[in-house]
């Protein structure tokens, strides 16, 4: 395998990730304005954002331009996942066949 596809791949589920933790810190009540930003979900939210913005240029440098934004794509289907198991969000019959769509998509367009 690529590594460079292996990178890009896991980036785009700490990406999602990264987005869960930020939703986790929107649940929350704060006890001023400034701890709804200095959090550690946040801080280790925007890290990880920060860290995957590295990652992906570092792997487009080895990865065909039309695969990138493909894989990418991916980052819905894994918020999905982990706000199913982590914050035990059920998710709508639209959300359902929206990602599918999505994996359809990737599967007919590699294919």
């Amino acid at each position: 395998m690529n590594i460079y596809l292996a990178v890009l791949g896991i980036a785009t589920i700490f990406s999602a990730f990264s987005q869960v933790l930020l939703k986790q810190s929107a649940r929350r009540e704060h006890r001023s304005w400034i701890y709804e930003y200095l959090n550690w979900r946040v801080i280790t939210a925007y890290g990880i954002a920060f860290a995957v913005l590295f990652a992906n240029t570092w792997a487009y440098t080895g990865v065909d331009m039309r695969f990138g934004p493909v894989i990418d794509t991916f980052t819905y289907v894994f918020v999905m996942i982990f706000s199913f198991v982590l914050l035990k969000e059920h998710f709508t019959k639209g959300q359902l066949i929206g990602n599918l769509i999505i994996i359809a998509g990737v599967l007919i367009y590699t294919l």
